[in-house]
């Protein structure tokens, strides 16, 4: 079945192109979402909205399909999964921001940590949340920031790790850490 007749099928409403679509792409498009800090369950949620997407487009008369139909889901499996990491880092950066981030009755010493992490400039403190909350990959870090490479990104983590430090061990002793 070549990607003009899925197209054609999908415009008569032939439902079961979702489904063999769906498993014809399953395995990259959850590889693609996995490889890049998400879940497996995140990726199928992703990959059925793209679906969705796709038979919606593919619905109207004047879509023009320019590319394979795996190449379109791919693109927007990525989109889509974009979109969802920079609402999950604004929701960490707000929560953080407003003091949410962290259970403060319960974990005095992660409060101490969050205190600290804010009294740090810009760029440490998003490297050090990308890094250690949303368990980002030096590699993304250094994307998301402009780094030349993840070296850089690395480089920089190490020194704001060590500033953080500093400002720790300088406004707390080790008994404020003891639960």
């Amino acid at each position: 079945m070549t990607d003009i007749d899925i197209i054609e099928g999908i415009r008569k409403g032939d439902e079961k192109l979702i489904d063999f679509l769906y498993k014809k792409n399953y395995k990259m498009m959850v590889n693609l979402i996995v490889k890049n800090n998400g879940s497996e369950e995140e990726a199928r949620d992703i990959y059925q909205e793209a679906l969705i997407i796709l038979w919606q487009k593919a619905k109207s008369d004047d879509f023009v399909l320019s590319s394979k139909i795996s190449t379109y889901l791919y693109s927007v499996c990525m989109n889509l999964w974009r979109k969802e990491l920079e609402r999950k880092s604004r929701h960490t950066n707000d929560a953080i921001e407003k003091g949410e981030y962290l259970d403060n009755d319960k974990n005095e010493s992660a409060r101490i940590i969050h205190e600290c992490i804010n009294s740090l400039g810009d760029t440490c403190k998003q490297i050090l949340m990308y890094y250690y909350f949303d368990e980002m990959s030096m590699n993304d870090i250094a994307e998301k920031l402009g780094f030349a490479n993840a070296d850089t990104a690395k480089t920089r983590k190490y020194k704001c790790k060590q500033e953080l430090d500093k400002l720790v061990k300088s406004r707390y002793s080790a008994k404020d850490f003891q639960d």
